[in-house]
């Protein structure tokens, strides 16, 4: 059976557990507490050196890591992720971006929130700027769900769970969702879908 390292409150891990979950999928689930450092440990970093949840380990002991690649991996020949070639490249391109400019700004600052972590003069300057690319983010994302129910083509895929993930506790780092209708909007059908977890399960 697979093994999700995993962690309760992150959003990249929450990401494979609601696959796992949507897909009924079976999976072993070792959790870690990145406050403890339980995730710097030697038995830890032997499995995946950048010592990040999640990973995800695999019968044979092979180990994946980063969640959107372990999303592609879980979704392969799935509807999760499309076989047309320009479809799936779209997934690609939200993926990258997801990783590239939502979750740098909207997850970061959720987790010195919500993990009250003490701000050095550097997190301080960078807090207000990481909250107007935040901002810039749900905006872009809240135009494209304008006139569509998911982020790719007509159907829900891994492009919507990996948006999904920190977009919905945005408010926990102090991102208020009421102005972008379109993303509330799609917030409660990502939410309505089959096998849907909570981030606390």
């Amino acid at each position: 059976m697979i093994t999700l390292h995993d962690g309760r409150s992150s959003g990249n891990a929450y990401k494979c557990r609601l696959a796992l979950a949507q897909l009924g999928m079976t999976y072993n689930r070792v959790v870690y507490d990145i406050a403890k450092n339980e995730t710097r440990t030697p038995a830890f970093l032997s499995k995946t050196p950048n010592g990040k949840i999640p990973a995800l380990e695999l019968e044979d002991g092979r180990v994946l890591a980063e969640s959107n690649a372990i999303l592609c991996y879980l979704a392969d020949g799935t509807t999760l992720l499309p076989e047309d070639g320009w479809l799936r490249a779209l997934v690609m391109q939200w993926l990258f971006w997801e990783q590239y400019s939502h979750e740098p700004n909207i997850a970061t600052v959720r987790y010195w929130i919500t993990y009250g972590i003490p701000l050095n003069d550097e997190m301080r300057a960078a807090l207000e700027p990481k909250r107007a690319r935040g901002r810039d983010a749900l905006a872009l994302m809240d135009r494209h769900l304008a006139d569509r129910a998911y982020v790719v083509g007509d159907t829900y895929t891994i492009a919507d769970i990996a948006l999904y993930a920190y977009t919905h506790v945005a408010p926990e780092g102090g991102f208020d969702l009421t102005p972008y209708l379109a993303v509330t909007a799609w917030l409660a059908r990502v939410a309505d879908q089959p096998g849907y977890i909570p981030i606390t399960a």
